[in-house]
């Protein structure tokens, strides 16, 4: 008899379960773990990272950064008093921009250290930020994409001087926000909708993984967010590779007015069995092919020139995004390329 009850039990935990993942979404794994959309590339089985490897190719790289990829700090400054009541938009570095929007300033994956990882480990940027932490103007608004190292930094987040600021992040991050005193912590799913102030704000799907140990692999949620303004569309991207997923977020949300989107860290060869190719980070070619996808007006790229995390030429993905645009449906004006530190009113980005 305990057999049969037993049993029973087990049939209907089964049956509970099944029915439970039956009624989530795709990206949900029975695990716990989260996966990118349906169709999207998947990792090739022959890619073999090594340190080793790496650090040897790496050296190889011309290190030299073009004056005029940098602006100084102090016209940086000068600028963002200028602007502070313009809508505008400002590169502080990698991934991490000041996007203000009405009566409320944005801050994107902000990372302020020397390198990207825990404590003195990680890869270290050749390019400072644009100004310090304690320099940025006043937060409403932190839109955190995924948790890798170049994207979330956990020194940059106990430093931060906002600590009342909305902070936006993916599934499963919170956790890194609220035990540093921040108040207002919204975790969101894909296709969840939240509106901050004039602002509507869509955390959408990317191509792309979640990892900051051994033991967490795709534990926590990745995505894009789209942010609508004023009867305008931006669109910032998570790191991300191509993926038909794309195609669909246009046809849903397009036309996008501007879209940020990452154009480096690809080409991992001889690691991989394909130089300039990522299935986790669009090469610019492929940048421009999720631009277009999206029905973007415009097209801005960000993730280069600031640190090395992987082995084309530093100053390669600008060259690339730029003469490769006509190929996409872009001219080179709609292909936009920051240096770090500019500040730019939003009206003459999108003009």
């Amino acid at each position: 008899m305990l057999k049969f009850v037993s049993f029973l039990i087990i049939i209907f935990v089964y049956n509970s379960l099944c029915i439970a993942m039956e009624n989530k979404p795709y990206h949900h794994l029975p695990d716990g773990t989260f996966r990118n959309p349906e169709g999207s590339p998947q990792r090739d089985s022959s890619f073999n990272w090594s340190f080793k490897i790496f650090n040897k190719e790496k050296r190889k790289l011309n290190m030299d950064v073009p004056v005029d990829h940098i602006i100084n700090k102090k016209e940086v400054l000068e600028n963002l008093k200028k602007y502070k009541n313009d809508d505008f938009v400002a590169w502080i570095g990698h991934a991490t921009f000041l996007i203000k929007l009405g009566n409320t300033t944005i801050i994107t994956d902000p990372v302020f250290e020397k390198n990207m990882g825990p404590l003195i480990f990680g890869p270290k940027r050749y390019v400072d930020p644009a100004i310090n932490l304690e320099e940025i103007p006043e937060i409403n608004l932190f839109l955190l994409t995924h948790n890798h190292y170049d994207h979330l930094s956990t020194r940059t987040i106990r430093r931060f001087p906002y600590k009342k600021t909305k902070v936006l992040t993916p599934l499963k991050l919170g956790k890194y926000f609220i035990k540093n005193g921040f108040s207002d912590v919204n975790e969101m799913d894909w296709y969840d909708e939240i509106k901050v102030n004039d602002l509507k704000i869509t955390f959408l799907p990317a191509v792309h993984w979640s990892k900051r140990s051994l033991w967490d692999t795709n534990k926590t949620l990745w995505g894009n967010f789209l942010i609508e303004y004023n009867d305008k569309k931006i669109f910032f991207a998570c790191d991300t590779g191509y993926g038909n997923i794309y195609k669909e977020l246009g046809k849903k949300y397009g036309p996008i007015d501007l879209t940020f989107i990452n154009i480096g860290a690809y080409n991992f060869y001889p690691m991989s069995p394909q130089k300039d190719k990522s299935i986790y980070h669009s090469n610019p070619e492929e940048a421009l092919n999720i631009g277009q996808d999206l029905k973007s007006k415009k097209v801005l790229g960000m993730h280069w020139g600031t640190v090395v995390l992987s082995l084309e030429p530093i100053m390669e993905p600008p060259i690339r995004f730029k003469d490769n645009a006509g190929k996409y449906g872009f001219t080179k004006d709609n292909t936009i390329l920051f240096k770090i530190g500019q500040v730019s009113k939003l009206n003459k980005i999108l003009d």
